[in-house]
């Protein structure tokens, strides 16, 4: 197992296919071919490796949707969605010959009837094994999942969008099957107001009750001391647009990062690839750090290299043959720790490359924007003195987009005479998409004389933390998270779907089902979990947060996740592709 992947959901879902997908095969003694369709790949490839597969009797993997020679002595298992595609691609195997000795059939999910009768009668007699194992979301860290749905964001916020309630049935289902997969039967919550919040809430809640109707012992299973929020990406606008200057957000924000993966160039000039994941500790070490704390690693690091070197010379100039076979069984390790930290040495010093040359100067600006005072904690009283002298510097067009919808965010809005302006100066008329569809999501762009219709949430005071002076935001979400835990969440905001939990804990006393807990990550699981969806994508700084939440309270587990990963610049182009809209629609008169 991966070494970020010791406990937490990838565990839990690796754990999960052992006891469904694998046990049911181990039975045969033959060795078999695992076929898997593109979205399974990405799941196995989350929680697991190869070698974890041929342990358990996997010879090979194969891509469903591409050509493969017939191997007839030999069972596949086929891992797959119930989709129409994948379902055609199934029975193509099996007609008009067969491509192997019997076909064992696990879906993600439930199969839709028509699907399922279509291949009950073209492959019937091939097929030994059909079950849904309820796994149909990613686990991309340990307190993280994602539905893996980049076309929601699109289909959930385009005005008169044909296909939203669709999407949003998807979306409960993959819900539900990370619900099951944790064993949890939550009280479901969402933000008062928010009318995609308070649908897909239902959908869930009625998909939760379906699915636990009966459980393997035919005995309804009662809810769990667990929450699942619901909650809206225009709860909070600011956090996905800010420059995060912790190491991950800060990373992926800055650095062209694609499917994880960071190029980085080494002495002599080449360049090499590194994936940034849980199998890398120093990553999952640094990760949540600021890049100042970051920086203050790396001279450490460089020492630490230097002296591995040296050590290695030392040990090659008066190697025995006793200590060879000790040295060669150290060598892999060693390799993958000094690679490790070069990797991280080189990334830290790419960005504060750009943190120097270019992000330093928006910083207090929008700081100061989000927060709504300066670093004294004096109330900025005009917002446009912050942000002219942003517009006026010669930064590039988004970092100037993301500091004028700062600005836009502080005020709930402004005037349409004034958006005009801002839009000119930053030179986006034909591009005022990435400003004015921010109202699809229901984040107001334009003031109206009565804004009781979207007040900002009161904030926790945390002017007694220490903070860097360039990060003294905090999502909202945290706000949230904390107060979930120690039951200070009103009702009244975030009223329960249906009945609320038996018991929810939080970080109060233990019910009497549960274990005592401790504070090792995998005792955090015999506490209550609070998990939370935001619907419209979740950026890495609301992830962070999890993840501190969990290590605060130690009794509650914080799972947080979305259909994406949110980063600014993607962020910008999903609100540009809602639709372009003509300036002249917005060149009204402001009411009295």
């Amino acid at each position: 197992m991966a070494a970020g992947a010791e406990y937490g959901l990838k565990k839990i879902v690796w754990q999960r296919i052992k006891d469904t997908l694998i046990a049911d095969c181990r039975k045969s003694e033959v060795w078999k071919i695992l076929i898997l369709d593109r979205f399974t790949t990405r799941l196995l490839s989350s929680c697991c490796k190869m070698s974890n597969l041929m342990s358990e009797g996997i010879t090979i993997v194969e891509d469903l949707h591409k050509n493969r020679e017939p191997v007839l002595e030999m069972k596949a298992i086929y891992f797959m969605r119930p989709t129409a595609e994948c379902i055609d691609a199934f029975i193509n195997d099996f007609k008009p010959k067969p491509k192997y000795k019997a076909a064992y059939v696990f879906f993600t999910d439930y199969c839709p009837d028509d699907l399922f009768d279509k291949m009950k009668k073209n492959c019937a007699k091939h097929i030994k094994v059909c079950k849904e194992i309820n796994i149909s979301f990613l686990p991309l860290e340990a307190q993280v999942f994602i539905c893996e749905n980049t076309e929601a964001f699109k289909s959930i916020y385009t005005p008169s969008s044909q296909d939203r309630d669709q999407t949003l049935e998807t979306i409960a289902n993959q819900i539900v099957t990370l619900c099951a997969t944790l064993e949890e039967y939550p009280g479901v919550r969402y933000k008062k107001d928010s009318a995609l919040g308070s649908k897909l809430a239902e959908l869930v809640d009625n998909k939760l009750a379906q699915h636990y109707e009966l459980d393997d012992n035919s005995k309804k299973k009662d809810k769990t001391p667990a929450q699942l929020l619901i909650v809206d990406r225009a709860l909070d606008p600011v956090s996905p647009i800010l420059h995060e200057l912790t190491y991950q957000a800060m990373a992926y924000d800055l650095i062209p990062i694609k499917d994880n993966t960071y190029e980085y160039k080494v002495k002599d000039g080449s360049k090499k690839e590194a994936l940034l994941n849980e199998e890398d500790e120093l990553w999952v070490k640094l990760r949540h750090m600021h890049i100042a704390e970051v920086t203050e690693q790396i001279p450490k690091l460089v020492k630490e290299i230097s002296a591995g070197r040296e050590e290695k010379k030392q040990a090659d100039g008066k190697i025995t043959i006793g200590g060879l076979s000790q040295l060669m069984k150290k060598m892999p390790g060693f390799r993958k720790q000094m690679t490790q930290k070069t990797v991280h040495i080189s990334l830290a010093e790419d960005l504060m490359n750009h943190y120097q040359k270019n992000v330093e100067k928006l910083c207090k600006a929008e700081q100061d924007l989000a927060v709504g005072a300066d670093a004294e904690g004096q109330k900025v009283k005009d917002p446009m003195r912050t942000l002219l002298p942003v517009l006026l510097h010669p930064h590039d067009t988004t970092d100037k987009i993301r500091a004028v919808l700062l600005y836009i965010f502080s005020l709930n809005g402004t005037t349409a005479e004034n958006l005009n302006k801002l839009i000119q100066h930053v030179k986006i008329e034909d591009e005022s998409g990435y400003i004015l569809n921010w109202k699809h999501l229901g984040v107001p762009i334009l003031s109206t004389p009565s804004m009781f219709s979207f007040r900002k949430p009161s904030r926790r005071d945390r002017s007694d933390k220490e903070t860097y002076n360039v990060s003294r935001w905090t999502p909202v979400i945290k706000d949230i998270m904390e107060d979930a835990v120690e039951n200070k969440l009103e009702v009244k905001d975030w009223p329960y779907q249906s009945e609320c939990p038996s018991v929810w804990n939080g970080s109060r006393a233990v019910s009497a089902r549960q274990k005592h807990k401790g504070s090792s990550p995998d005792d955090l699981r015999s506490g209550s979990r609070l998990i939370i969806f935001v619907l419209g994508g979740v950026c890495y700084s609301e992830m962070r947060c999890a993840y501190e939440v969990t290590h605060a309270n130690k009794s509650c587990e914080v799972i947080i996740g979305s259909t994406h990963i949110l980063t600014p610049r993607g962020l910008l182009e999903d609100i540009y592709k809602l639709g372009k809209q003509p300036m002249e629609s917005f060149n009204i008169e402001e009411k009295p």
